[in-house]
């Protein structure tokens, strides 16, 4: 298999993108990563299962999407390229997800009958994991995209959560059917007439704890639950580790539970997720956080692995082929 990584996008480019390719190397020899950006940005020498491909200018975090088109020998440009041409089975980056999204709808064109791709993301939960989306790709929604989202992550639940059947909700202001905008009740009932498990509305303290597999919601919303997540984590650990430490019996207390606390840290950690699948369009692009280190590249190949050996576009597709009369946009 070959994964391509464009080693130029993200907060921490290239030197932590570059360190968790050659880490990822390391972990999978048997497959090849090709490393796109600028040669100098490499270090001497490389894992014998790694390569180089040229790519010198760069898409900036903030940019202007409408940039893309000038800028066909950047960084993602590039790295979707080689997987439109066939040259690559993959690819990963951490750069701007607006111009991740732009080049794999142009580049690689969106699974007939999709609206608009998506983001959908892993994230932990009690008792156990489960997908969100769509998490930041599209600020206005119809119904009728979000009972797409729906089809998209229950074949992403399937693929890297194993539920056969995954069941899929709609997050809204209140479990009844009646609540929500008229976006969430319209799209209530696409759900609950379709051939889906559908258990009906969840509510926003139920993100991560809610008996589903699959909770769906426009970009907008999505992207502000994810990001308050994070924040809330952030400041949950900042807490923690303040009171844990502000006596000596705490600090001798907090010496006991310190493994416990650590494990919980990492199941919250976004780098231990590594990155999501761009859902829609013909190809696997994998989305990374803005902040990616080392540890969420690494992870983000291994998911770009999964995807590929589960043959996740050509399952999407066909999952995708109940909508192909829905009016493209």
């Amino acid at each position: 298999m070959r994964i391509a990584i464009d080693i130029m996008g993200g907060d921490f480019a290239p030197m932590e993108i570059v360190k968790g390719a050659v880490s990822a190397a390391s972990r999978w020899p048997e497959h090849q990563l090709i490393l796109v950006g600028r040669r100098e940005a490499l270090p001497a020498d490389l894992p014998a299962n790694c390569s180089f491909h040229p790519a010198e200018q760069v898409m900036g975090m903030d940019e202007s999407v409408e940039n893309l088109r000038a800028k066909k020998d950047s960084s993602i440009w590039q790295a979707t390229q080689l997987v439109k041409d066939g040259q690559t089975d993959a690819l990963v980056s951490a750069g701007s997800t607006a111009a991740q999204m732009a080049a794999a709808t142009l580049l690689l064109g969106r699974i007939k009958g999709v609206i608009r791709p998506a983001i959908g993301s892993v994230v932990p939960g009690v008792p156990t994991e489960r997908v969100l989306l769509d998490i930041g790709a599209n600020s206005e929604c119809t119904p009728e995209m979000l009972l797409q989202f729906a089809r998209m992550g229950r074949v992403l639940a399937q693929v890297l959560l194993q539920r056969e059947n995954p069941r899929l909700a709609l997050l809204s202001n209140g479990s009844e059917a009646h609540k929500g905008n008229e976006l969430v009740r319209a799209a209530y009932e696409l759900l609950a007439a379709s051939d889906l498990n559908f258990i009906g509305n969840q509510e926003g303290r139920d993100l991560f704890s809610g008996d589903f597999d699959v909770l769906v919601f426009d970009g907008f919303s999505g992207n502000i639950a994810i990001k308050s997540a994070e924040g809330a984590v952030a400041v949950m650990m900042s807490l923690l580790k303040q009171e844990l430490t502000a006596s000596l019996p705490r600090r001798l207390g907090a010496a006991l539970v310190k493994p416990g606390l650590k494990k919980v840290k990492d199941r919250l950690d976004y780098q231990e997720l590594g990155g999501a699948p761009l859902l829609g369009v013909k190809g696997v692009s994998i989305v990374c956080h803005g902040s990616s280190h080392e540890r969420a590249i690494v992870n983000a190949v291994g998911k770009a692995i999964t995807c590929v050996e589960a043959d996740f576009i050509a399952r999407l597709s066909a999952a995708m082929a109940k909508d192909v009369d829905l009016e493209e946009k």
